[in-house]
């Protein structure tokens, strides 16, 4: 079977982590790619929720493998306590069955003393919302080349090395820029060394596991965090993470290069968005009200409330030149049901001209005016339906339309949380 990925077509929060533990059943191994403990996935099985930061979703198929690679950047203290709250709901976590790869990138103390420090110090609309964990630091210190990565904690000489070069400008900007206590070298020290022993037995070459599984016939699946519209280069900078979300990072983050895939962009049936930064079909209105109540829009890492507004086809045309799905699975349709009118964004007015994909300029998606048309909605509760042809005719009609924008088919549709509110197609 052909290798696949799964991304968020948006500004993340569209549901993939249920969209990956369902494909999982056709995969062999899960790899997550980029991003850090600032993404979160939420899923629902049996009624019980789990959430993920850090380790793959299809964590929850017992016989399957899941890897974390070189792209991503991981807080060990976080990891650790997702292994150990997995294992208390009877998910056994061994180095058999969860794998980091040595090249991956640490997040340290320091980094997450920077990052808080950076944020609070500054104001209105400077503010990114960043969650402070310490993520874009992180991956500084990897472009910079100083960074601790994961293969380092088997020699902690070399870390303690890391860590006093490292200390050595960082508490000179918490101390002298941003009016921070400086960080002791000896406390971040025996901080990850405590860590390290309980990740070293995780450690492997993740590209060497990958190579070996595609050669063998089995199915990879490429599962990435966030959305298009949160890419370090295409999103809407600076409101962004520190990655690249799209799949074109797939094979760098992952360490090998996926053929013969398939690409699976995860849309939700209308727009939601974290932290600051523009949001052209923003409805702060009752519609956007019960998009969150219904939607239980709550961010999953932070919990923060999500903003919320209609579809917008126009950055999902974006994500489709960019990213090239073959299919698209639709989330939260269930959610719209009950509207007697469902808006969606088909372009934008621009500096007097009508443009069907974001104008580049930074900041522009603030200075857009979306163009709308109406679409009629279904009274009917849809969270109870298996089958598409028991779907209400408006609402067939609504995912026909995303269907004809995008001329990509919608194969999978979710109806509710749970796993098995699903529709394939």
């Amino acid at each position: 079977m052909s290798n696949m990925i799964v991304f968020g077509t948006q500004w993340g929060d569209e549901g993939k982590g249920k969209i990956v533990d369902i494909l999982t059943e056709e995969a062999d191994i899960i790899v997550r790619y980029q991003g850090g403990n600032n993404a979160g996935h939420t899923l629902v099985t049996g009624g019980k929720k789990f959430i993920l930061h850090l380790i793959p979703s299809g964590i929850l198929h017992s016989s399957k493998i899941c890897l974390i690679g070189n792209g991503v950047v991981l807080d060990p203290q976080v990891f650790c306590a997702e292994i150990d709250k997995l294992r208390d709901s009877g998910i056994a976590i061994t180095p058999e069955r969860l794998v980091i790869s040595k090249k991956t990138h640490i997040i340290m103390p320091y980094h997450k003393a920077l990052d808080q420090a950076r944020e609070t110090a500054k104001s209105g609309i400077d503010k990114i919302g960043t969650t402070g964990r310490g993520i874009g630091p992180c991956y500084e210190d990897k472009m910079a080349r100083v960074g601790v990565r994961a293969g380092d904690l088997q020699n902690l000489d070399l870390v303690r090395g890391k860590i006093d070069k490292a200390l050595q400008e960082k508490n000179v900007l918490l101390e002298k820029l941003y009016n921070q206590k400086p960080l002791d070298p000896e406390d971040v020290f025996a901080h990850i060394s405590e860590l390290a022993e309980r990740l070293i037995p995780f450690l492997a070459d993740v590209s060497q596991k990958i190579q070996g599984a595609c050669e063998k016939g089995q199915t990879v699946l490429f599962e990435g965090a966030q959305g298009v519209q949160l890419d370090i280069d295409h999103g809407t900078y600076p409101y962004v993470t520190s990655s690249n979300t799209v799949t074109g990072n797939a094979a760098a983050g992952a360490g090998y290069f996926y053929s013969k895939k398939k690409v699976v962009g995860v849309v939700k049936a209308y727009t939601t968005r974290v932290g600051q930064g523009p949001f052209p079909t923003e409805q702060d209105n009752e519609f956007g009200a019960h998009m969150q109540n219904k939607g239980a829009e709550f961010g999953s890492t932070t919990g923060r409330k999500r903003r919320c507004g209609w579809l917008d086809l126009v950055i999902l045309r974006e994500a489709v030149r960019l990213c090239g799905p073959t299919e698209i699975a639709l989330t939260k349709l269930d959610v719209l049901s009950g509207l007697e009118t469902i808006k969606i964004c088909t372009g934008y007015q621009y500096q007097g001209q009508l443009v069907e994909y974001p104008p580049q300029e930074e900041n522009s998606l603030a200075r857009v005016t979306p163009i709308y048309e109406d679409f009629p909605g279904w009274p009917q509760d849809i969270s109870g339906l298996r089958s598409w042809e028991n779907m209400p005719e408006n609402a067939r009609k609504y995912v026909r339309l995303i269907e004809d924008y995008l001329n990509i088919k919608v194969s999978m549709i979710s109806v509710g949380p749970d796993r098995d509110q699903t529709i394939r197609r």
